[in-house]
């Protein structure tokens, strides 16, 4: 079951720049780490007060090849990806693959935050959406203390 949006993916090659443009707006570095299977870093910002809340997250390339790479060369930085809380991700993904999405993860991935797997899936139309799906064991970590660059 879908518990929740975890996070708002923005994928960019210039996490500094996207950083400072998130930093404007209020939003704090909460988090960060790689996903090695992707070949991304990947920072999460929140709002001050709200660290349990939706994040935004920063998705650059780590090395050719990345999993962002197609997309910042086609349609440039942006939104990425939508990503859920799930409390089993082998039924979601079942689920959203009956329901028309495509898996690209033969089996779920550890994603940049610890504890967290995901995995994502694409549906082309009508609105090119891809989603990815995280679950955090045994619980979701909670973000007591801002991180500095």
């Amino acid at each position: 079951m879908i518990l929740g949006v975890d996070h708002v993916g923005l994928a960019t090659a210039d996490p500094a720049g996207a950083g400072a443009q998130l930093t404007a707006l209020g939003l704090i570095l909460t988090d960060h780490g790689e996903a090695d299977a992707y070949g991304v870093a990947c920072e999460f910002w929140q709002l001050p007060g709200d660290r349990a809340g939706t994040a935004v997250e920063l998705v650059s390339p780590t090395r050719a090849g990345s999993a962002v790479d197609g997309r910042l060369a086609g349609t440039g930085p942006g939104l990425y990806h939508l990503a859920f809380v799930v409390d089993d991700l082998a039924e979601e993904t079942a689920r959203l693959r009956r329901a028309g999405f495509l898996a690209l993860d033969a089996e779920p991935c550890r994603g940049a935050r610890p504890g967290m797997s995901v995995t994502f899936l694409y549906q082309p139309e009508p609105a090119e959406l891809l989603v990815e799906l995280v679950h955090y064991a045994p619980a979701r970590p909670q973000h007591a203390a801002h991180v500095h660059r």
